[in-house]
């Protein structure tokens, strides 16, 4: 089963998606913390980040560039406020965006399409044991 990580500062947020790609069949974690998601895609290998425009103190497209720099296969949805978010340079490194909304039918969509077009290299880690990142210079 894909495991999905969702990275949001706002609880009720993190709680309503667990909840619903629970239903849909995903192995949910959640995230609040902009400063533990590095350790927590390295220690819990999600297939997939959903990851907010903002966590907390940290800019979404900070923890991309960052997501980006350790584990650059990783497919990651950016959540944005507004359509316009897309257009900016540096959120180019997303696979996905979506704009936030209470109806999660395109998230879904997205999910099912990045999980079959990019697979996760951390699928088969999580089954082997092998490190799930390295550092790229």
């Amino acid at each position: 089963m894909p495991r999905i990580l969702v990275v949001d500062d706002d609880d009720s947020i993190r709680m309503f998606y667990a909840e619903e790609l629970g239903e849909e069949g995903y192995d949910v974690l959640t995230c609040g913390d902009g400063d533990l998601l590095l350790d927590r895609i390295e220690h819990d290998h999600p297939d997939l980040v959903v990851l907010n425009r903002r966590v907390g103190k940290h800019s979404g497209l900070e923890l991309l560039k960052k997501i980006r720099k350790r584990a650059h296969s990783l497919p990651v949805i950016l959540c944005t406020v507004s359509r316009v978010d897309r257009y900016e340079r540096s959120s180019l490194a997303a696979d996905y965006y979506i704009v936030k909304s209470a109806d999660l039918g395109e998230l879904k969509h997205k999910i099912k399409t990045a999980l079959v077009q990019k697979p996760n290299l951390f699928m088969g880690l999580r089954k082997t044991g092998y490190p799930a990142m390295t550092a790229h210079g």
